[in-house]
């Protein structure tokens, strides 16, 4: 067994309950680790799950959403990592982090984690 990390994942999106949310748009992070059910015992792709299909499955969700939660990201994001290959995949953790919140006050970030 072994995990795939792909960490810190910066994109654009237009998610959140406020209007000015859904049309200016934000920056979020996305944390995700995956944890593969055998080790790779030869140097083949076909044993394991490309991190770079992770992080295309990722990047298209997160283009063509417009959800209000974060939390439905994280949930979206766990179904989709783990719908992508049943076979390989025994678990999987996403962390979804919202850089700019409509919060008067002084913080990083609102994260959510989601683990299944």
């Amino acid at each position: 067994m072994f995990k795939i990390k792909l960490n810190n994942m910066m994109f654009y999106s237009h998610i959140g309950y406020f209007p000015e949310e859904k049309q200016l748009g934000q920056k979020i992070a996305i944390d995700l680790t995956v944890t593969m059910k055998a080790t790779v015992k030869r140097d083949d792709l076909n044993e394991t799950v490309s991190y770079a299909h992770f992080y295309d499955l990722i990047q298209q969700y997160i283009q063509e959403t417009r959800v209000d939660l974060i939390e439905t990201v994280a949930f979206d994001l766990l179904q989709l990592i783990k719908d992508s290959n049943r076979d390989l995949i025994d678990h999987v953790k996403v962390n979804v982090r919202k850089l700019q919140l409509p919060i008067d006050g002084i913080l990083d970030s609102a994260e959510i984690e989601l683990e299944g």
